[in-house]
């Protein structure tokens, strides 16, 4: 497999320096993050941690949805959302929780084997498996009813 690339352009000194995002596919080209869109909310650009939420979320539905065709079930939606912590550490910061919700609809699917599969995918996703120092992972799965 190939490696996947993404660059950052910075400019500027801590606090009121600007960056770019910008991903090898184009999926982002020199989309602006800095200060503001990482600890006061602006939303005119994003932030490491919403990157690494939709990374980790995308992983984790695809380990689900490989994990299901596996064991005979076809998933016909699946939307997850990722929710990634950044608190205070000392005088820096750590990522302590990042707690995933999955809403699923797979035909013919009952509960338990659903929860057994979703956890199996959230415990093997290369993503789950690269955050292994977050000292929480959660995972809430929820089957939709099929009909």
């Amino acid at each position: 497999m190939d490696e996947k690339t993404a660059h950052i352009h910075w400019e500027g000194r801590g606090k009121q320096g600007k960056g770019q995002v910008s991903t090898q596919t184009g999926a982002l080209k020199a989309y602006p993050y800095g200060f503001a869109s990482r600890f006061e909310d602006d939303r005119q650009g994003t932030n490491p941690e919403e990157l690494l939420g939709a990374a980790h979320a995308a992983c984790f539905t695809m380990a689900f949805s490989f994990a299901c065709d596996k064991a005979g079930f076809a998933t016909t939606l699946l939307d997850t959302r990722a929710s990634v912590r950044l608190s205070v550490d000392g005088e820096g910061f750590v990522i302590d929780r990042i707690a995933l919700t999955l809403e699923a609809s797979v035909p013919g699917l009952d509960e338990a084997r659903f929860q057994e599969i979703a956890q199996a995918a959230k415990r093997d996703c290369p993503l789950s498996k690269a955050l292994g120092s977050v000292p929480e992972i959660t995972l809430l799965a929820s089957l939709r009813a099929s009909g």
